[in-house]
């Protein structure tokens, strides 16, 4: 039953939106490759004071990032006469006009300036840019209905239902009109477009469709190679069985392809904005580091879209969404993603163990745990967000993902180990993402004690004291009992495990030095120091971020002779010497270290259940990857 929800239908086909004449708003983005958006927007008004806003709180941000500062050439009128306007004193994303009798449609002209997630060739839209609406209303109450112009030839990847005929299979460009729908699902409902576009479907026996629509600055980007398609074929099926729903009319997973417009993951609720280097896709190399970006994304459709916090969600983009519980929102969805991910085909099951010891090594050697608890994390997040990296290892950043991605690998192993791998987390998913069933775009919201609850189906047991020792608490060690309880535990080598041998091949020149284990250092390749672990080796050594290490050992700095000075210093008595340049000053310094070099990687337990190994078998029957021609 669903009468304790928040139950926010976002279609528009009730008569309560019928009875509303909806915004309209025209996002031009043909000058996209000049770095600057326009938009026309008419909007229904009465006589006399109107407030206007754009958005603040963006879902999905978990900070405060709406572009107003970047919202610009603002003009109202009315009738074709200029109407004087004034900002909000205290809210800076407010715009008062004053309407004169008689006049029903207000029309506004704004420019956004942008300077991400673009290029000379592609383009992408995130609605806040240009968004104007009644302030202080819900966003779910407010119809608009959009449309969107771009350069001719562009093709259009959104989730949005195109009016006009568009056929994304013969792109024209120019204007595509979109059908009404709400001022927050148009926010959620962002728009790719570019010169190289191709939409492909995918799992075509899967109701509702599923579309990859990617735009990319070279042309034969675009075309994703048939393992690709594949694989994401299979992570259609594998969500459809893990998650026993769908929460969305149809999915779009856009992707942009670009060196220059790429580095985004924001999830939506009908469709998910993916943008990575411009040869990502093209070899498994080059995507292992980026495997999970889309399984992440598709699984925030279910977890993060459909249920929701209910201290995150807020009814308008200008309340703070609280972040409490994002170790559920972000950390099971990091471990979703990764274990679809593995299921799917985009990494193997090896290469899942890989990157888990590299993640799970991380927290284990973030001294910031002794101080910070997980949960703080989520709370703090909007001011964790975007922190500069000098001692992050000390403040702690957004480690409610990956946190939570081993808290979620506990409860999965510890339900598997109860019930003799009978039951698992996928019993939870199917209770806790598919109450109510199938159904359009939805927010359902929820709270720890009914999380406790679904858990409790499941497997009756303490889940409140088992999320309280892990979350709440302060732990100066990373929860490992998962990892164990699944039949393997991190240890360290002195060779880096395959698959950061292979992200680290694929990365070529820009990878740095790893010596975060050993010295105690993150270090670029051109020897510049961005953190150092708090109580490392280096830390004592009086070296601070910002350091550029000049020589080590007598040589000039490169990669290469700094691991060979942790080689040649193991078992020996002798320290690592250094130069180091900060400012504009040379000193040096000298690290007493002798233990050598440290790779984390899963070492199976034998003799114990290999639960890890179950959890990312494929639920239903892939479909084969086709072999492809190894590239010299």
């Amino acid at each position: 039953m669903l009468n304790r929800f928040v139950v926010l239908t976002l279609l528009v086909t009730s008569s309560a939106f019928a009875q509303k004449t909806p915004i309209k708003i025209t996002a031009d983005l043909s000058d996209a490759p000049r770095k600057i958006y326009h938009a026309e927007v008419d909007i229904p008004v009465t006589s006399g004071v109107v407030s206007l806003t754009t958005p603040q709180w963006i879902p999905g941000n978990h900070r405060p990032t709406g572009p107003v500062s970047d919202i610009t050439g603002v003009v109202f009128s009315a009738n074709g006469r200029p109407l004087t306007w004034r900002r909000d004193d205290t809210d800076l994303y407010q715009f008062h006009v004053t309407v004169p009798e008689g006049v029903t449609t207000l029309h506004a002209h704004l420019d956004c300036i942008v300077t991400s997630r673009i290029s000379q060739r592609l383009a992408v839209l995130e609605w806040e840019k240009l968004l104007l609406y009644p302030a202080n209303t819900p966003v779910k109450d407010i119809p608009v209905q959009p449309s969107v112009t771009v350069p001719a030839g562009w093709g259009i990847g959104t989730a949005l239902t195109p009016t006009d005929g568009y056929d994304p299979q013969h792109p024209k460009g120019g204007t595509t009109h979109f059908a009404v729908t709400t001022v927050e699902q148009l926010e959620d409902s962002p728009v790719i477009t570019g010169q190289y576009f191709r939409e492909f479907a995918l799992a075509p026996e899967v109701t509702p469709k599923h579309y990859i629509d990617v735009v990319s600055d070279e042309p034969e980007d675009a075309n994703l190679r048939p393992a690709v398609l594949t694989q994401l074929n299979n992570l259609v099926r594998e969500a459809q069985a893990a998650y026993a729903s769908h929460h969305y009319n149809a999915y779009h997973f856009l992707l942009t392809l670009s060196d220059v417009a790429g580095g985004e993951g924001l999830e939506h609720g009908q469709s998910s904005d993916n943008g990575t280097d411009e040869k990502t896709f093209t070899d498994e190399a080059h995507l292992l580091a980026d495997a999970d970006l889309l399984p992440h994304e598709f699984t925030h459709s279910w977890n993060g879209k459909y249920r929701r916090p209910d201290n995150l969600y807020q009814d308008t983009f200008a309340k703070m969404q609280q972040g409490s519980l994002l170790w559920v929102y972000e950390g099971m969805t990091q471990y979703l993603g990764n274990v679809l991910a593995a299921r799917s085909g985009l990494k193997s099951q090896a290469q899942y163990r890989d990157l888990l010891a590299m993640s799970a090594a991380n927290l284990d050697y973030k001294p910031g745990r002794q101080w910070r608890s997980t949960e703080d994390t989520a709370i703090a997040a909007s001011i964790l967000r975007g922190g500069n990296s000098a001692w992050a290892n000390w403040r702690r950043g957004q480690d409610y993902y990956q946190e939570g991605e081993l808290f979620w690998l506990d409860a999965d192993t510890f339900i598997r180990q109860k019930t003799n791998n009978q039951k698992s987390l996928t019993d939870f998913l199917h209770i806790f993402l598919a109450k109510g069933g199938n159904t359009g775009p939805l927010i359902v919201t929820y709270d720890r004690k009914e999380l406790i609850a679904d858990l409790n189906q499941v497997l009756p047991y303490d889940w409140a004291t088992f999320i309280h020792d892990r979350i709440d608490n302060i732990n100066p060690r990373a929860d490992l009992d998962g990892i164990e309880r699944g039949g393997y535990k991190l240890v360290f080598t002195d060779k880096p495990n395959p698959s950061e041998k292979m992200i680290g091949a694929a990365a070529g020149a820009r990878r740095g030095g790893s010596a975060w284990y050993s010295l105690g250092l993150r270090i670029s390749a051109e020897g510049l120091i961005s953190d150092v672990r708090w109580g490392s080796p280096a830390d004592k050594a009086n070296i601070g971020p910002g350091t550029k290490v000049l020589a080590v050992d007598g040589n000039i700095y490169s990669s290469g002779a700094l691991r060979k000075a942790i080689q040649d210093a193991k078992g020996k008595t002798e320290p690592i010497h250094l130069i180091l340049q900060n400012d504009t000053f040379v000193r040096l310094a000298d690290i007493n270290y002798h233990d050598g070099e440290r790779y984390p990687v899963l070492q199976r337990i034998e003799g114990t259940p290999a639960y890890l190994d179950d959890i990312t078998k494929p639920l239903t029957t892939p479909e084969k990857v086709p072999t492809e021609k190894k590239t010299e």
